[in-house]
């Protein structure tokens, strides 16, 4: 299950990103593109950019165990098959969708990721690039049993 440690691998350093986002403060949001409003919320004192990115976080350390529980590097977590399959999907939804969403979607927050669209284009890869690695292990755990 290679596959696997490599995306809880990787699904773990995101949510570690996320942390550092909320740390690094409202120049880290525009650079991870969040987007001007969340940077101003959060310099302004706002708690809703750090409770959400938290939140985020915490998605992803969840995720990323249960990719490291299916590839049996931790205890076995509940319901492993159908939450993986689960992630997958939402990470090559992304990785598909989140490009065509931007370019259509009328509103100023859309508009802003339309802008940078180098920031779109590599998240929306790695997202397929994790999605694909979480399906191939997903598959394979499948067909085991």
């Amino acid at each position: 299950m290679k596959s696997l440690i490599i995306a809880g691998t990787l699904t773990a350093i995101a949510a570690l990103i996320h942390l550092a986002i909320i740390v690094g403060g409202g120049d880290w949001y525009r650079f991870f593109g969040a987007g001007e409003q969340m940077a101003q919320m959060d310099e302004q004192g706002s708690l809703y950019p750090a409770t959400l990115t938290f939140v985020i976080a915490c998605v992803l350390a969840t995720w990323s165990a249960y990719a490291f529980s299916a590839a049996n590097v931790i205890r076995k977590l509940p319901f492993t098959k159908i939450i993986l399959l689960l992630i997958s999907l939402i990470f090559l939804s992304r990785g598909l969708l989140a490009i065509p969403v931007v370019m259509y979607a009328d509103s100023p927050y859309m508009a802003e990721l339309a802008n940078n669209m180098t920031f779109m284009l590599v998240t929306s890869l790695t997202c397929l690039v994790i999605g694909s690695l979480y399906a191939s292990g997903t598959y394979r755990l499948f067909k085991q049993q």
